[in-house]
């Protein structure tokens, strides 16, 4: 494709290309799985999984690097491993989209031009190979019993309680007393913990920026398919970044999302340390540590925060319980 060999060496131009698409008039395609070529233009690396604001031909939709196949070189254009990228650095992927979008198969392709969501500045410019044609090929099977029926057998409203804060904070031990109480008042709940799920699920992830974005994003699709399933999820994790903590509102909906901030301080957190993990930090041993040289993200607007400096786990659990109550997501009563 020429177009592909241009963004290859980055002669590409985003106003152009935009011109270029309205002015054709030539069969549509839609899909909502494609691979393509990208240039990344961020200061703030290119991170597999999470979700990004893309433009094309009017359009605007979500989108997610699914497989960062491979870093182009730009000296000699030879294919480098690669798990993020970097401003400038240009790289072969295979992405998913929230919903079908238009595509035309011609050369050149349609151009995807990704945004920053709060400033609306471009921060990455890719350009269509093909669609992956098995998207296409799969769709929602309906099914006769459905959220709403598990909801009324379990006589409560599913949703996620997703506690977020930093190492030893005390997420886990509120969580633990929260499902303890739900359950003893006869609800249906499942909990989610940080440390159980790499025991399984996210067993092949580490702690790079890129591995957290994939297990929040694995943890979160679990989350959605438990409140459909009618129960009240309950998650524990540090969830560092405000972006995956917005891709799981969104994927699971904000009506059923209920974001607990535990707002322990770093110096307290770090005096308790049960796993000793913050002074491995501290000594280099461990790396990517949430707080010493990973950042937390405070969230913006919680639901719920909490503190744990003057007051027990549970009685925490009590003032989530009140909100759960008090939203009618449990019988007042109960």
């Amino acid at each position: 494709m020429a177009l592909a060999r241009s963004l290859e060496t980055g002669s590409v131009d985003e106003s152009a290309t935009d011109a270029s698409q309205s002015e054709r008039h030539e069969p549509q395609q839609r899909s909502d799985q494609f691979s393509i070529y990208i240039h990344w233009l961020s200061d703030s690396p290119m991170l597999p999984e999470r979700s990004y604001r893309v433009v094309s031909n009017g359009d605007s939709f979500d989108a997610r690097i699914t497989d960062l196949t491979y870093r182009i070189k730009p000296d000699d254009h030879s294919h480098q491993a690669a798990k993020t990228l970097a401003s400038g650095e240009m790289a072969y992927c295979k992405i998913s989209t929230d919903r079908n979008v238009i595509f035309l198969e011609t050369d050149p392709g349609t151009i995807f031009v990704f945004k920053d969501s709060a400033s609306g500045n471009s921060i990455g410019i890719a350009v269509v190979h093909f669609s992956l044609r098995r998207a296409t090929n799969i769709v929602w099977q309906p099914t006769k019993v459905d959220q709403k029926a598990r909801s009324t057998r379990n006589k409560q409203t599913p949703c996620v309680i997703w506690l977020t804060g930093l190492s030893a904070s005390g997420k886990s031990t509120i969580a633990d007393h929260l499902e303890q109480k739900l359950h003893a008042s006869g609800k249906h709940t499942y909990l989610l913990d940080g440390d159980n799920v790499r025991h399984g699920l996210c067993r092949d992830l580490g702690f790079t920026d890129g591995d957290r974005v994939e297990n929040i994003r694995r943890v979160a699709e679990v989350a959605r398919l438990m409140t459909d399933a009618g129960l009240i999820v309950i998650t524990s994790f540090i969830s560092p970044f405000v972006a995956e903590r917005q891709m799981a509102r969104d994927l699971i909906g904000s009506a059923h999302f209920i974001e607990v901030f535990v707002n322990t301080p770093l110096a307290l957190c770090e005096s308790r340390d049960p796993k000793g993990l913050y002074k491995k930090a501290r000594d280099g041993v461990l790396k990517n540590f949430t707080g010493i040289d990973s950042d937390y993200e405070v969230p913006v607007a919680p639901q719920i925060t909490l503190s744990t400096v003057d007051c027990q786990a549970e009685a925490l659990s009590d003032t989530i319980i009140n909100y759960l109550k008090q939203h009618h997501f449990i019988d007042p009563r109960s």
